[in-house]
């Protein structure tokens, strides 16, 4: 795909659809028409038709974005968010193996102002039962490293920041209270050069809300 501006874009976003599992226990979206097409016939005279849809979901649903509120009561919701936070931010590709992601990860690399995306791989088990169990994760070592060394937006290509088998979120906890944004589920991680490209991730301008679906996406340099 390319954009006129210059560089190709890279989609890193899974689709949406009807009744599809983010989080095993939460619902998936139920989407149909609020207005379908032959029922808006009606409405003209030149034989024009519309659809308007609807769709009713749970925010933590496909490829999303936190932010502080999410956590937080007291942060910055979507709405709060500036787009200079989730738009054209220099980005850089850690790519791990292991199920811990720990700070080791991310030795020697200048994260200050960047979207830091790590790569796992784990996408391929998308809407599979391996999805949910034994996925990657990042370590509470971690995230104080970028926090301490000043990252914009972490995002994962996996089912969770956090380690799940665990009651506690410290990832979340560390990195939204910081305001750094974080972006999970995320996918093609592997299309990604290590840098020169920058990542949009920008969700409807919502107040009360801390997560929703993004059209993730990067354009190379």
């Amino acid at each position: 795909m390319a954009h006129e501006d210059g560089g190709r874009l890279i989609d890193l976003s899974h689709v949406i659809e009807a009744g599809m599992t983010t989080y095993k226990g939460l619902p998936g979206p139920h989407i149909c028409d609020f207005w379908d097409r032959e029922a808006s016939r009606a409405f003209y005279d030149d034989g024009s038709t519309f659809q308007m849809g609807r769709i009713d979901m749970v925010a933590n649903t496909g490829t999303y974005l936190d932010a502080p509120f999410h956590r937080f009561a007291d942060g910055a919701d979507l709405a709060a968010i500036a787009l200079e936070q989730m738009s054209a931010l220099d980005g850089i590709v850690v790519r791990s193996q292991s199920l811990a992601v720990d700070e080791t990860a991310f030795e020697g690399l200048d994260v200050r102002g960047k979207a830091v995306l790590v790569h796992t791989g784990w996408d391929r088990h998308w809407r599979t039962d391996a999805y949910f169990e034994n996925h990657p994760f990042l370590t509470e070592g971690a995230a104080r490293l970028l926090m301490d060394r000043g990252a914009k937006l972490v995002g994962i290509d996996s089912h969770n920041i956090d380690d799940t088998r665990i009651k506690a979120r410290p990832v979340h906890t560390i990195l939204l209270g910081a305001g750094i944004l974080i972006c999970e589920h995320m996918t093609n991680l592997g299309a990604l050069p290590d840098s020169g490209f920058q990542l949009t991730a920008v969700p409807p301008k919502i107040v009360g809300m801390g997560t929703f679906p993004v059209r993730a996406f990067a354009q190379l340099s």
